[in-house]
């Protein structure tokens, strides 16, 4: 099966956003960075593309230009092991960024991210669908998912 990577499209900003996504996550790092030439349309030198890997996963940023920027229609999720992993990558990712429901945030570059705890689809799907109901209306009142909070409003009778 071909390696399928994610591109990330950036005005000039992509060597320090993959930056800084590798200071954020464990086991990641800068693979390639590549630059402009004379055949430009961008200066001889300037940042093109950067590989990087985020404990595994791989991804490049393209310095493509300000044509396009990144919207929710797009995001990258977190599946959190506990709330103390939940707390640091809101705090590390939404730093510059912006705050919005359910577990999104926007970083610093306007890169969507969903931080949220690993099994919330089991939670939202329980089989007692009052008690998914509870935890889904208690999400939807939420920036940052509270996992404690979740759980008292689901198993709430």
């Amino acid at each position: 099966m071909p390696k399928i990577t994610p591109n990330l499209w950036f005005d000039t900003q992509g060597k320090e956003a993959a930056e800084f996504y590798c200071s954020v996550f464990p086991n990641s790092r800068i693979k390639n960075v590549t630059h402009y030439n004379e055949a430009g349309p961008r200066p001889a030198g300037t940042v093109l593309t950067v590989e990087f890997e985020l404990d595994g996963q791989e991804y490049v940023a393209i310095n493509g230009g300000p044509e396009f920027t990144f919207t929710e229609a797009i995001s990258l999720q977190i599946d959190c092991a506990d709330q103390d992993e939940i707390d640091y990558y809101w705090a590390k990712l939404s730093e510059g960024g912006e705050e919005g429901p359910c577990g999104w945030l926007k970083d610093r570059y306007g890169l969507s991210w969903q931080v949220a705890p690993g099994g919330m689809a089991e939670l939202l799907n329980d089989p007692d669908q009052e008690r998914a109901a509870r935890a889904m209306k208690a999400m939807f009142g939420m920036k940052k998912i509270d996992i404690a909070a979740l759980q008292a409003a689901a198993d709430a009778a």
